[in-house]
């Protein structure tokens, strides 16, 4: 027997507002087996978490609420079907939205333009009572029965939503008037000569019902544009891969879903990279924009890495294929920005909460609103008017579109700038840092040492002293070996051949070059092998000397230390702008570290620190701080200092260790990212915070302006749609957010 999943993602149809998705969640909480579960109203989804979760039973609950439920498959061809049928349908969802909008707008303006003499005061209605019974009827039929629909599922499933409100307040005002119209002879309403009647209220039936097509249609619009991020990231990955089947090198094309770790694939120049791999045979530039945020293409080389989704601009490369579907780096970065965009902020929670006996408050309201309005001797069609004008103003959709438009687009931006936030909670300590501390090798710095100062002694060249050294560092893989080879292979010097080379381990490397011994290492390993160094080791200077001997002579030594990345000190400067306290945890010694202190503005710094002094000084600095202290780091031995701290950022090409225990990845190695991430989170709450005071300055100002009679049905029905339309564009303005040092 196939085992029970503890994790479902279901696509969720019908809902309309905070009520339905607060409606989703708590039937959804009741299910056997179910710990926790969570619904996005913007993205139309539930994520449920628990133990042998029963998928056919929670669809049925789901059902028997009155909406609809599709499974997210995990495997990965069948998901990537899912995701474009799912798109497909969203699509036709929306093209079917706006010619609802179309037919009652076309119906509703012959309504609007005959009754504008009343509605003026000018005299009467220039339009017949039969024509506006016929036309509002064909905008019932239009858009009407859209919320009818949703309304029956709704109370099927014992619930209130957006769609009772709407369907009540138009449905009373339709009938009423229809009443009116064809009851003449019970006096419920005063006739005109022309048979017209005075106190109809189709134009307040269908205009409300136009107004608010109009807003569910920008909503739509809006909402896709705040979850395009995702869509974006998703429309990356390629559906076929040429890849190489024998040994002479034929190809055949393939789904990507069948590639495996090991396979060798050919990317041509102008298509997109189907799987992550290293590169066996060609040079190219990479466009990466997408995937990392870097905005120059990048060289590639035999060797180097590969990253699904990104463009071969140029040159023809064979790669090995080292992940392939759901384990790429690409579909990694799509997860991370799904779970965050599907989390819920504290204030969400509580605005769910409130959404949930929303609906059923109004109903009380409005029914008081009619009662209130006869008791005080108005008669049953002015209290009608005020109780359905209560109805349509109130439909809570700005109120439960205000945090999940804002976390979409938020989260959206930031993964397009090349920063993935781990999930909503991250993103609410991300808002209150007062402390950042750094790692310094590989974050700080660039993690790979270079020759700062060449050091020859008299009578010997610079280039002699490289290529020597480089002829016997070539037999180690120690990372101050590649940094004398590498600068060897920069400076185009020739280097000659050694034989017999040999490695004292922690002191250097021996070796014979054209009948001399030459010796690289430490002033004591030369001191071993008897040469003399005629010149001292400055104690107080940054880096590492390697010193060189030929036979027993000392001709001279590199001094080899690891260099600062170019945005290290704008980075320090901008986060101490913003009052924020910086400091650098390192296991360097204490003169190296000064130097990258000095050299980058850092006030603070705490030098030779293992694994666990890091942990140590990060607690400190969190205590010191209240808890709002994070950590950047990139190593291995990052990890438990990336996971004790209250916010960790994880950078890129650091080990996965570091990156499973960071709150915050950044895709490219940029430190500017680190205040970017601060700013973003920032933002994207303000955002959040502001939506929902529009909200609820809409329904705490209008409910009480239409239950007096001083909001008619019309002007509520499109302040309404004007309330959701607002807050999803104010979060949609979110969505342009981009990195301070890329806005120029």
């Amino acid at each position: 027997m196939t085992a029970k999943p503890d994790h479902l993602t279901f696509d969720i149809t019908g809902m309309t507002c905070a009520a339905c998705s607060a409606r989703v969640e708590k039937v959804l909480s009741r299910q056997p087996g179910v710990d926790k579960a969570s619904v996005n109203l913007a993205l139309e989804r539930a994520d449920i978490s628990g133990s042998e979760l029963d998928s056919e039973g929670l669809a049925k609950a789901i059902g028997k609420a009155g909406f609809g439920a599709i499974l997210r498959r995990t495997d990965f061809a069948a998901a990537r079907l899912a995701d474009a049928e799912r798109d497909a349908a969203r699509r036709a969802e929306e093209r079917q939205t706006l010619l609802r909008l179309v037919i009652s707008a076309l119906l509703t303006l012959p309504i609007v333009i005959g009754m504008l003499p009343m509605m003026t005061g000018l005299g009467d209605p220039w339009i017949g009572a039969g024509w506006q019974a016929i036309l509002t009827t064909g905008v019932m039929l239009a858009s009407g029965t859209r919320f009818w629909r949703e309304a029956l599922g709704a109370l099927r499933g014992g619930s209130a939503n957006m769609a009772v409100l709407v369907s009540l307040g138009t449905g009373v005002a339709y009938v009423w008037s229809l009443w009116v119209m064809t009851a003449p002879t019970l006096g419920l309403g005063a006739h005109h000569a022309n048979g017209m009647a005075s106190h109809l209220h189709f134009e307040a039936a269908a205009m409300v019902l136009t107004l608010v097509m109009l807003g569910k249609y920008l909503e739509a619009r809006a909402k896709s544009g705040a979850a395009g991020a995702l869509r974006a990231l998703g429309k990356l990955q390629p559906d076929t891969a040429e890849k190489v089947v024998d040994a002479t090198g034929k190809t055949e094309k393939v789904g990507i879903e069948s590639l495996a770790i090991g396979d060798r694939i050919i990317i041509r120049p102008g298509t997109r990279v189907p799987a992550d791999g290293r590169i066996l045979e060609g040079r190219s530039s990479l466009d990466e924009a997408m995937v990392t945020g870097e905005s120059l293409p990048v060289a590639r080389e035999p060797g180097d890495m590969v990253v699904t989704g990104t463009t071969n601009a140029d040159g023809v490369l064979t790669v090995e294929v080292t992940a392939a579907g759901d384990d790429t780096r690409l579909a990694r970065m799509t997860r991370l920005v799904e779970e965050a965009q599907t989390g819920q902020a504290p204030v969400q929670k509580l605005v769910d909460r409130i959404s949930a006996v929303f609906v059923p408050i109004i109903l009380v309201i409005a029914a008081v609103t009619f009662a209130g309005w006869l008791i005080a001797g108005y008669g049953v069609e002015p209290a009608m008017v005020a109780a359905v004008a209560v109805l349509v103003i109130a439909c809570p959709c700005a109120l439960g579109l205000a945090t999940p438009t804002a976390l979409v687009a938020g989260t959206g931006a930031a993964a397009r700038a090349g920063i993935l936030i781990r999930d909503i909670e991250t993103l609410e300590r991300a808002t209150s840092i007062h402390a950042v501390a750094f790692d310094k090798t590989g974050t700080l710095t660039r993690g790979e040492p270079e020759i700062t100062d060449i050091l020859p002694a008299d009578g010997v060249a610079p280039s002699q002293l490289i290529a020597l050294a480089a002829s016997i560092e070539v037999a180690s893989e120690h990372p101050l070996a590649r940094a004398v080879i590498r600068r060897a292979e920069h400076d185009g010097l020739t280097v000659p051949k050694a034989d017999g080379i040999r490695a004292v381990p922690g002191m250097g490397l021996k070796g014979t070059v054209e009948g001399t011994m030459i010796r690289v290492g430490s002033r004591a390993f030369l001191m071993t092998e008897a040469v003399n160094i005629p010149v001292e080791d400055d104690a107080q200077a940054a880096g590492t000397l390697a010193h060189v001997a030929r036979d027993d002579r000392w001709i001279g030594a590199l001094r080899l230390a690891d260099e600062l990345r170019e945005d290290a000190a704008s980075t320090i400067a901008e986060l101490t702008e913003a009052d924020i306290k910086t400091v650098m945890l390192t296991g360097d010694n204490e003169p190296t570290a000064r130097d990258i202190a000095t050299r980058i503005g850092l006030s603070d710094f705490r030098a030779g620190l293992k694994p666990d002094d890091k942990l140590k000084a990060i607690r400190e600095i969190s205590q010191q701080t209240n808890g709002h202290a994070a950590f950047v780091g990139d190593g291995l031995n990052d990890a438990p200092a990336l996971a004790a701290a209250d916010l960790g950022i994880a950078m890129a090409g650091g080990t996965d260790a570091a990156r499973e225990a960071a709150d915050i990845t950044l895709m490219r190695p940029d430190l500017r990212l680190v205040a970017a991430s601060l700013d973003v989170a920032g933002k994207t709450r303000r955002t959040i915070r502001s939506n929902l005071v529009w909200a609820l300055i809409y329904n705490l100002v209008g409910v009480p302006l239409a239950a007096f009679g001083i909001l008619p049905p019309v002007f509520a029905g499109a302040a309404m749609a004007f309330s959701s339309v607002s807050v999803v564009t104010n979060s949609a303005l979110m969505a342009r957010w981009r990195p301070r040092f890329e806005r120029g």
